[in-house]
């Protein structure tokens, strides 16, 4: 993880976009995250690793790890929801789930995944990591990329 955390901090500050959340009343969150090609049938692997160009048709996977200012993990009984909102105006539910699936885990992330469409502009496109609401009832968006 301190690959993909190094990742992030070169990103967040090359962008000059700040990664603390905006304050709520239980305090403040922090993230931290990457984006992974996704597994799609007929497409060749590796999967779930580091990607920083993704192609029409393939499938984009957030994993994101929500921290309180203790920097203990957050997950789905203390944060009630956690999206991600794309600059086309879709939206990607993330859910608490154990990595790696299907085996016995060995790390719990908020994740979800998106196919590109064959109709999406090439270029950059922009997210934004949103949460719903927390479990005392706070709500508003902890970053951006």
């Amino acid at each position: 993880m301190k690959l993909v955390e190094a990742s992030l901090l070169a990103l967040f500050g090359a962008a000059g976009l700040s990664m603390p959340a905006q304050g709520q009343q239980a305090g403040k969150l922090f993230f931290e995250g990457d984006m992974v090609k996704g597994p799609q049938p007929g497409q060749a692997g590796p999967f779930c690793v580091l990607q920083s160009q993704f192609f029409r048709k393939q499938q984009v996977a957030w994993r994101v790890r929500v921290l309180d200012s203790d920097g203990k993990q957050v997950d789905d009984k203390g944060l009630k929801s956690l999206m991600v909102e794309l600059s086309n105006g879709k939206t990607v539910e993330l859910k608490f789930k154990p990595h790696p699936p299907r085996v016995t885990p060995t790390d719990f992330f908020w994740s979800g995944s998106w196919v590109i469409p064959e109709d999406q502009p090439t270029g950059s496109f922009t997210y934004r990591v949103s949460r719903g609401r927390t479990a005392d009832g706070a709500k508003g968006a902890i970053g951006r990329g």
